[in-house]
């Protein structure tokens, strides 16, 4: 028989940008992990529903948590990342890698799906030895999984968001489960959203938001920006001015939340402001009703820079959710 309900988990669950995403596939979330104080409080916020733990996951018992079909994960990506300190599993957060699939592989259940995110430059750092010792330890623990099922997925091509953020998505499959692995390419799309659709621009925002008129990059970036289209955003990066394309968001990282210029800035009526946080929450695609709890701004910024983006996962979640079901008509079938 073909179940109607599949079940997911997550690890490094973040404010819930894959929960979003597989939830709207039909997918039924069991359970997740964080240890961010800030990210659990969120996270209960917007989900009252999904059982929160909120543990440091070394010291996490999968032994007692509730098996699921499909286990998500965004490990952390900073010491893989090319805009990180590059160390890779030098770096304590690097090894957390380690530590999950030591609990998968020990686990007395195991995920029929495993997806993880992290940085694109995973793939090709530490001259490759990084992506070897994951595919090692994937495959180890008893799951297909080769450099075919490592897909760059992005919020632009792929799900039509103006920002331009590009991930690896790696998809590893059981072996007892299914005797390959099928996952190894998202559907693009050619519709974009536009930035106009995604942006405040006829309501006046809380001072807070607008740079001075005697901060030293104001003028300078004003005049950069002074030819640009309503809803065209400027970022300042590395003491450089970067108007962007009209329509195209910058990639929108954690750095946001150490204020200063790492959030994109955007003129309206002649004045010079960052994007809100309800503006970033859109360019990563998630709901209008998703909304944080009482937290200050930097940790807001902070926390929608490190998810994955709702509209991403609920593709791969589609794609996810077919084989599954393939699988069990084929069995089925063959009964």
């Amino acid at each position: 028989m073909i179940r109607n309900t599949y079940t997911c988990g997550g690890l490094f669950a973040g404010i819930g940008g894959f929960c979003i995403g597989f939830e709207r596939q039909g997918f039924n979330t069991l359970w997740v992990n964080d240890f961010d104080d800030q990210v659990a409080r969120t996270y209960a916020h917007n989900f009252p529903n999904i059982k929160f733990i909120q543990q440091d996951i070394c010291e996490l018992d999968f032994d007692n948590l509730e098996p699921v079909d499909v286990l998500h994960a965004g490990f952390p990506c900073q010491s893989f990342s090319q805009a990180g300190n590059r160390l890779g599993f030098d770096d304590p957060r690097g090894q957390l890698f380690n530590v999950m699939m030591d609990k998968i592989s020990k686990s007395n259940w195991k995920p029929k799906v495993l997806l993880f995110e992290n940085s694109t430059h995973l793939k090709s750092g530490g001259n490759g030895d990084w992506f070897r010792h994951i595919k090692y330890r994937i495959k180890k623990a008893g799951y297909w999984f080769d450099e075919q099922n490592a897909v760059m997925v992005s919020t632009h091509e792929h799900a039509g968001l103006p920002q331009k953020r590009e991930r690896l998505f790696l998809f590893a499959t059981l072996k007892s489960f299914i005797g390959f692995n099928p996952f190894g390419e998202i559907p693009t799309i050619k519709k974009y959203k536009k930035n106009v659709e995604m942006l405040d621009l006829d309501i006046e925002h809380e001072p807070s938001y607008y740079l001075s008129d005697n901060n030293r990059y104001g003028k300078w970036i004003l005049s950069e920006g002074a030819k640009m289209q309503p809803g065209q955003l400027i970022q300042l990066r590395q003491h450089m001015v970067r108007p962007q394309k009209e329509n195209i968001c910058p990639t929108l990282t954690a750095n946001m939340g150490l204020g200063g210029h790492n959030v994109p800035f955007l003129i309206q009526n002649g004045k010079l402001r960052k994007m809100t946080e309800r503006e970033c929450l859109r360019m990563q695609g998630f709901p209008e009703n998703f909304n944080f709890p009482d937290l200050p701004g930097n940790a807001k910024y902070r926390m929608i820079g490190n998810s994955v983006s709702p509209v991403v996962s609920e593709k791969i979640a589609g794609v996810i959710l077919g084989e599954l079901a393939s699988q069990d008509e084929f069995k089925m079938r063959s009964a």
